[in-house]
């Protein structure tokens, strides 16, 4: 179980980012029940490319650099740069396959952690909680695709 002060940072997070803005105000203590806290220091891999997917991430403060390997050997491209109140890694709760990109702390980030396994038994023990912060997940992932949509489409 989280301390008082990470059901403080949840209840925070739930007024101040968009995703969270589905649930209801008992559904945050729930869920902080399930969060893990973790701090990276600048330049720190959280995960690479291609390795163990067991958890997401909701980014509280500072910034994941998000890249992709190229068909160059040892080189990679920035896909995104994803800041306070972005999530990362929700694919991982939903198929469990490898990391499809890397994501490294641009500067110090402080992130809430959500493993797969603890998702699973939120979903299971609060279903009606659960289909909200669903609902603000697939916002938070649809408006990245327009974004990205919408980038592509100034290339041309």
């Amino acid at each position: 179980m989280m301390t008082l002060a990470a059901e403080e940072i949840c209840a925070r997070m739930k007024k101040e980012l968009h995703y969270l803005r589905f649930l209801n105000e008992e559904d945050v203590p729930l869920l902080a029940g399930y969060l893990d806290c973790r701090k990276l220091e600048k330049d720190e891999t959280l995960w690479v490319e291609g390795g163990e997917c067991g958890y997401m991430v909701f980014i509280i403060t500072g910034n994941l650099e998000i890249k992709k390997n190229t068909e160059f050997a040892g080189k990679q491209m920035i896909v995104g740069i994803y800041g306070r109140g972005s999530i990362a890694g929700e694919l991982c709760l939903l198929d469990g396959s490898p990391r499809v990109v890397t994501a490294v702390a641009c500067d110090d980030v402080e992130l809430l952690i959500l493993k797969r396994r603890d998702f699973d038994r939120f979903l299971a023990e609060h279903p009606e909680s659960g289909v909200r912060l669903l609902k603000g997940m697939l916002m938070t992932v649809s408006t990245r695709l327009k974004k990205s949509f919408e980038r592509l489409a100034a290339i041309f």
